[in-house]
């Protein structure tokens, strides 16, 4: 865990340190990230910016315990998970994070309401529960006439913002977001990215959000440059920069 002035920071939610991982192939070893070292503190959203293949959606899914590194170390609210079996990394990523993926891993067997509300299905929390909440966030994102729909029957944008819902159904305080705003109009995207930066407007809630978007990243508090498995580049942006300058400065 982070330490300032000697003492442990609580506000970091999640911690990369020194994450190393690296895939198996015909072609031998590929190292898909190496020596990467990121924190991510509640009351900020923080841009993660590369081409594809650059690492974005393995690390996150290092930080979420989907994947485990093969050198250092993920802690997650102040618990390394490589101290954790599955079950473990499980349970706690059930209770602390929110994931939005890239290809949306919604159910297809199950109705767009019970897709949002699964999170609190698995926390075990009662079926009313679940079904309120996940009204609740469908109404929020226009989406209560979808309700009894399933996956099959969306559109691509339609299934990213069931995919964002889902991921906030628990209300977790860590949310990582695997190019949320790839398969949405404008209009949407800007919706969806308001909606994350009143999460992290609280001071309780914290965003990792990967994307090959500058426009997106642009409403980040810091951006970082992911280039073939490493961070390249830390950028903060200041409120009331000009957009130019920050998309000048972020490719």
């Amino acid at each position: 865990m982070t330490e300032v002035n000697g003492e442990v920071d609580d506000s970091v939610l999640v911690e990369a340190q020194g994450v190393g991982k690296a895939y198996v192939t015909q072609a031998g070893s590929v190292p898909a990230l190496e020596g990467v070292n990121l924190a991510v503190k509640a009351g900020e959203l923080v841009a993660l910016v590369g081409p594809t293949g650059s690492g974005k959606t393995t690390l996150l899914n290092l930080l979420a315990g989907l994947e485990t590194p093969d050198a250092g170390e993920v802690v997650l609210a102040g618990e390394a998970l490589g101290r954790l079996n599955e079950d473990g990394r499980a349970d706690r990523r059930a209770r602390l994070v929110g994931m939005v993926f890239q290809r949306f891993n919604l159910f297809p067997g199950f109705t767009v309401l019970e897709n949002v509300g699964l999170p609190l299905r698995l926390m075990r929390r009662p079926p009313f529960d679940a079904h309120r909440r996940a009204q609740e966030l469908l109404e929020q994102f226009g989406l209560a006439e979808l309700a009894a729909r399933y996956p099959g029957e969306l559109s691509q944008g339609q299934r990213q913002l069931v995919a964002v819902a889902r991921a906030l159904a628990a209300n977790p305080p860590l949310i990582l977001a695997d190019e949320p705003t790839a398969n949405l109009d404008s209009q949407a995207a800007r919706a969806i990215l308001s909606r994350l930066r009143g999460l992290v407007a609280d001071g309780a809630h914290g965003v990792l959000l990967a994307t090959h978007d500058v426009r997106a990243a642009s409403h980040a508090d810091r951006v970082l440059s992911l280039r073939d498995g490493r961070i390249v580049k830390e950028t903060v942006l200041e409120d009331g920069r000009d957009s130019r300058s920050v998309l000048a400065e972020l490719v």
